[in-house]
């Protein structure tokens, strides 16, 4: 018998964290500035819309990131305070849609969107194993 998933578009998260030196361009080797990494910045992003909806899943269900398409439109330095917000946009079965933006004491600092696929934990990994 499938699991019935209540997940409804309008479901929003926010996650903030204050720009640290793990989450540096130099640190992720993805620049050579120290200012918040666009790495950093979709791992936020991501972390956000999961956290979103992980407590609306049934136990053993989990979503994995298939896709993100974002722009970093400005730098952010250490020491600040970077907020994500996420929304659900839509839900098909089990591909979620969030839009997904990031900002900054000065403003938004990145947009866009994530798509997200929830999966049995387990089997997941156990598909994954050589066999």
């Amino acid at each position: 018998m499938p699991i019935k998933i209540r997940l409804e578009p309008g479901i929003e998260g926010r996650k903030e964290i204050v720009v640290k030196a793990e989450n540096l361009a130099t640190a992720f080797g993805s620049g050579t500035v120290e200012v918040f990494a666009t790495p950093a910045m979709i791992a936020l992003m991501e972390q956000t819309a999961m956290e979103s909806v992980s407590a609306y899943l049934p136990s053993g269900l989990v979503s994995v990131g298939t896709e993100v398409s974002v722009k970093h439109f400005r730098a952010t330095l250490p020491g600040k305070t970077v907020v994500c917000l996420s929304k659900l946009l839509s839900v098909d079965d089990k591909k979620l849609v969030f839009e997904v933006v990031a900002n900054d004491e000065k403003g938004t600092i990145g947009k866009g969107i994530h798509t997200r696929y929830i999966v049995d934990k387990q089997l997941f990994i156990y598909n994954l194993q050589d066999k």
